[in-house]
């Protein structure tokens, strides 16, 4: 996780529209990870796919640095940023490919 906004984003990254207080730091940048099958313990996948709430503020401790709270005080706008991101993790790349989601 990055707090500056001189770095570029990667496609792992999501620039938060409204940052997190943590203290007197400021997150204004998550990083997420492609998560492995035991951190999607638990979760449906379909409700991952369908940007669900409750299952994004589950996983996004798990993949990012943000705690549990943190996630549950997330913009609707990043968290919906980040529930896109999440879901293009659970597709093949194949499939990405297919739907032109990949450059």
């Amino acid at each position: 996780m990055k707090t500056t906004d001189a770095t570029p984003l990667n496609d792992n990254q999501v620039e938060l529209d409204t940052p997190i207080k943590r203290g007197d730091t400021e997150i204004a940048l998550v990083t997420l990870r492609k998560p492995t099958s035991g951190e999607l313990r638990g979760l449906h996948l379909s409700e991952l796919l369908q940007i669900d709430v409750a299952s994004l503020i589950k996983l996004i401790p798990r993949i990012t640095d943000l705690n549990e709270y943190e996630a549950s005080r997330l913009d609707p706008a990043d968290l919906f940023a980040i529930g896109t991101k999440v879901a293009s993790f659970l597709l093949q790349k194949r499939m990405k490919t297919d739907a032109s989601l990949v450059a």
